[in-house]
């Protein structure tokens, strides 16, 4: 490995606290552009100029590189810069002027309030298993959580008081996000009469949501209770963890919610990833216009 890039992959991980899937795909990206300037006789990333950037995604394109993965390479790349110029290696960035490839993004599946409903009534509540399982699904969509942010709750990370939670988003970033009294109720119950029995062997570790042996729930274990409770309700949607996400973020908005408001509380760094919500919002607006309107 190129010794600089070697120090931007302990920059990613210690400075940065990328995961570590995070790191290994932008150290791939930056290592094929390395790579390609060794090939063409560049020795230093300083010599090279916006041409060679260019005829490198020209290359990608080529050989059938999907136009997200060009946008990724490149933004992989501009990163690399970043840190050199930040460590005084490089003077300039030759990926500056280059241009990112447009890509498309498809709108994610939302489901209607009444569709969140149906889902998380199916769990027989009167069980301890079904009671962990309708706690999990209100608050995974009460509070817009990514499926590793749910799973990694732990039980001193609910403020019960303060309607509010503790969660732990990509790159262990931290941040306090509101919870309804509704979906607290559920997890007060669930604590009070499913998790002492779950957690009976002291296997929980402190994890809030425990399976049958009393070990942290895995995705494919939540996946697994979804899965389930899906196949019971008649949707004919593509539906996955991500769904209630989605759902959340755009139920908020359709009800007049701040943008910015709506960012903090997804834990996005870039309001441009909240605002695919926006388009959401937008083709709802339409959907309703066609079916309502006596000239729509």
């Amino acid at each position: 490995m190129h010794p600089l890039l070697k120090q931007y992959k302990s920059y990613l991980s210690i400075e940065q606290n990328l995961s570590d899937n995070s790191i290994d795909a932008y150290v791939r990206d930056v290592n094929r552009y390395l790579d390609y300037l060794k090939r063409i006789g560049i020795s230093h990333p300083a010599e090279a100029r916006p041409k060679h950037v260019h005829r490198l995604i020209q290359l990608l394109s080529e050989m059938g590189l999907h136009s997200s993965s060009l946008a990724r390479n490149i933004s992989s790349v501009s990163g690399f810069y970043r840190y050199l110029i930040g460590e005084n290696f490089v003077e300039h960035d030759p990926t500056q002027n280059v241009d990112r490839p447009k890509t498309s993004r498809k709108l994610p599946s939302v489901l209607t309030y009444d569709e969140i409903k149906k889902i998380v009534n199916v769990p027989d509540t009167r069980d301890n298993l079904g009671l962990r399982n309708r706690a999990m699904l209100e608050t995974l969509y009460a509070a817009g959580l990514r499926i590793s942010e749910l799973l990694n709750l732990n039980v001193m990370d609910i403020y019960f008081d303060e309607q509010i939670m503790r969660v732990y988003g990509k790159g262990r970033k931290e941040r306090l996000t509101p919870i309804s009294e509704n979906a607290l109720q559920w997890i007060d119950t669930y604590l009070d009469r499913s998790r002492p029995y779950l957690d009976r062997r002291g296997k929980g570790g402190g994890f809030l949501f425990l399976n049958v042996r009393g070990t942290p729930m895995s995705r494919m274990g939540f996946w697994k209770i979804m899965h389930k409770c899906l196949q019971e309700v008649d949707i004919k949607k593509e539906i996955h963890p991500h769904t209630f996400r989605h759902s959340f973020a755009t139920h908020l908005l359709e009800n007049g919610a701040d943008l910015r408001a709506v960012q903090e509380m997804l834990g996005h760094a870039d309001i441009s990833t909240t605002q695919i919500y926006t388009h959401l919002d937008r083709s709802y607006l339409q959907q309703e216009y066609r079916t309502f309107h006596p000239r729509g």
